[in-house]
C-alpha cells in the first residue's frame, strides 16, 4: 500500500500521496518552487499509522508548485423583498496547484 498523509492548509484538510496533484487555497510561492506542509494530521505507511494531537511532530510533506490559478467565478445575488434593493457580486478564489514530492515521517 502506498504511504499517504492528511495535511491541513488554508483551513482545509487534504489526503495526499506521493505523485498526487492537489489544488489548495493560494500559497505565497512561485511556480517551480518547493513548499513544505508541516501540519500533518495523520499518516499511514503500510501497517504503520501515526495520528497527531492535533499534528504529528517532525512529520512534513514536500510539494512543488505547478502553477497559480483562479477558480471559476461564483455569482452572489442578494435581494430584499418589497424593497428596491438588489445587489450582484462576483467572486473568484485564488488557488495553487501542487505536486506532492515526498512524505517524511518521524522514526
Amino acid at each position: 500500500m502506498n504511504p499517504y498523509a492528511i495535511v491541513r492548509t488554508g483551513g482545509k484538510q487534504y489526503r495526499v500521496a506521493e505523485g498526487d496533484v492537489v489544488t489548495v487555497d493560494k500559497l505565497e510561492a512561485e511556480a517551480g518552487q518547493e513548499v513544505t506542509l508541516e501540519q500533518v494530521l495523520f499518516a499511514k505507511n503500510g501497517e504503520k499509522s501515526l495520528t497527531g494531537q492535533p499534528s504529528i511532530n517532525g512529520a512534513s510533506v514536500t510539494a512543488q508548485v505547478i502553477r497559480q490559478l483562479r477558480a471559476p467565478k461564483i455569482i452572489v445575488y442578494k435581494e430584499r423583498q418589497k424593497k428596491v434593493y438588489k445587489k450582484t457580486q462576483g467572486h473568484r478564489q485564488s488557488l495553487t496547484e501542487l505536486r506532492i514530492k515526498s512524505i517524511s515521517l518521524p522514526q
